[in-house]
């Protein structure tokens, strides 16, 4: 299509960019979803290990408020390692994706910092996203979704349902399965993270419990502060359909780009 050819699909071009950049576009089969997370945090505040992901049925729940922390949400929130978290994920739900997102500098994703990570999904069966990351210094604290349909990223048509998801302070859990404080603490100078004493409690919320790190020093070299309170945003997690390559989205962006360069 040219420009010049007709005035009327201008609007229809128009159309298509906007509905690729707002990622709300219907999808079939296996689409590409990339997924973005930043560090909302004060500086000097929290950071997070790798976040954890899966795109499920909605049959796999990892933890439950007040009950007590399984294998899997442990080793989250105790080493941000996920390494009991994705095979229980994966047995109980096989078609399952998961993956992990990294920062892009390496190491904790602290204050400021980003990280991103394509991934394939087939929304007609993992329409559900579920989450988990460890927050340091701490012992045992994550954030992550306690119900297993809490985020529906995918309707049955395949349409994107979810742009973002925000945590705040008060979504800052504590698996309770570690006893808080300077011993054993991941990501605190002269701690070691192997060490622990079992708590022996249940999972909560309970972001005001990092204060026994205040004044510390972490493993980048700042003095901790945790700074935020229950209604402040700590973290984030975005996502978007990436348009394959000659799809109708793509296009519509790439015409749009002409259109407005002939203007």
């Amino acid at each position: 299509m040219t420009v010049d050819k007709k005035v009327m699909n201008l609007a229809t071009v128009g159309a298509l960019a906007l509905v690729a950049m707002t990622g709300s576009a219907a999808v079939a089969g296996t689409v590409q979803i990339q997924v973005n997370v930043e560090n909302l945090a004060p500086t000097n505040s929290v950071a997070f290990a790798p976040l954890r992901v899966g795109f499920h049925n909605g049959t796999y729940d990892s933890f439950d408020n007040g009950a007590a922390a399984t294998d899997a949400i442990v080793s989250i929130a105790e080493g941000g390692s996920g390494s009991e978290w994705f095979p229980a994920f994966a047995a109980a739900d096989p078609s399952a994706t998961l993956g992990t997102i990294a920062a892009d500098a390496g190491g904790p994703l602290l204050a400021g910092g980003t990280g991103s990570a394509i991934f394939d999904i087939d929304p007609t069966t993992n329409q559900f996203f579920s989450f988990g990351s460890m927050v340091v210094p701490s012992n045992d604290f994550f954030i992550g979704n306690d119900s297993s349909t809490a985020y529906q990223l995918f309707d049955e048509s395949g349409n994107l349902l979810i742009s973002e998801i925000t945590q705040y302070g008060r979504d800052v859990w504590d698996a309770g399965s570690e006893v808080n404080g300077a011993f054993g603490a991941a990501f605190l100078a002269g701690s070691m993270n192997a060490d622990r004493i079992a708590e022996n409690g249940t999972v909560s919320f309970d972001f005001e419990g990092l204060d026994v790190f205040n004044g510390l020093t972490t493993g980048a070299g700042y003095e901790f502060d945790r700074q935020f309170g229950g209604d402040d945003a700590i973290y984030r997690i975005s996502f978007q359909v990436v348009p394959a390559p000659g799809s109708a989205l793509a296009l519509g962006l790439g015409g749009l780009a002409v259109v407005r360069r002939r203007r």
